[in-house]
């Protein structure tokens, strides 16, 4: 069960904008967050949820999508994500949130394959003009952004050749992922 899941929580960055998310499914989403291990018990994490049309048009504009693709600005219209988890450092619970950053943004990522969506963890942000927009507080740090929606591309997962690890489309816009083999991970 697990395998499957992870196997089909891709980076996806093409979505059927027309298959929104409600907000109680971004809920269920912040509680799988809510209840993962978190280091030092901090929990100093916050999250904001984006779904409605403009506010997503509004954080949309200031993301990259996809740095291996150099002739791809990100999803045209109609292809857009249906919602934004912004996962937020709060400065008054603690300092260091690298390691809990991942942790939630893989339970809520793998909740949303459940759920038949998909997304993509974005870190290439603009986040000045990101916390000007929803007027996020100093306290608050924009740790990552993740981008959530019903997948509208397909993604092939396929062995990395001589250390290449740049993802690619082809000509009939399938995305291809390379990964590493089992044996390149170990250390003997």
């Amino acid at each position: 069960m697990i395998n499957e899941l992870i196997l089909r929580n891709r980076s996806y960055r093409r979505f059927k904008e027309t298959a929104r998310m409600t907000h109680d499914q971004l809920l269920k989403l912040i509680d799988l967050a809510r209840l993962s291990p978190s280091a030092r018990n901090q929990q100093a994490l916050k999250f904001m949820l984006i779904h409605e049309k403009m506010a997503c048009a509004d954080i949309f504009e200031h993301l990259a999508w996809a740095g291996y693709l150099k002739d791809w600005k990100g999803p045209d219209e109609g292809e857009r994500p249906a919602a934004y988890i912004v996962i937020l450092g709060d400065g008054a619970l603690g300092r260091q949130f690298d390691t809990d950053v991942g942790i939630v943004a893989q339970s809520m990522l793998l909740g949303a394959v459940e759920m038949g969506f998909g997304g993509c963890m974005i870190g290439s942000i603009k986040r000045d003009k990101v916390k000007k927009i929803f007027s996020i507080p100093d306290n608050l740090s924009i740790e990552l952004i993740i981008a959530l929606g019903k997948p509208a591309e397909e993604i092939v997962v396929e062995a990395c050749i001589k250390g290449d690890v740049s993802y690619w489309r082809d000509e009939n816009d399938i995305h291809y992922v390379p990964k590493r083999s089992l044996e390149d991970l170990l250390w003997h």
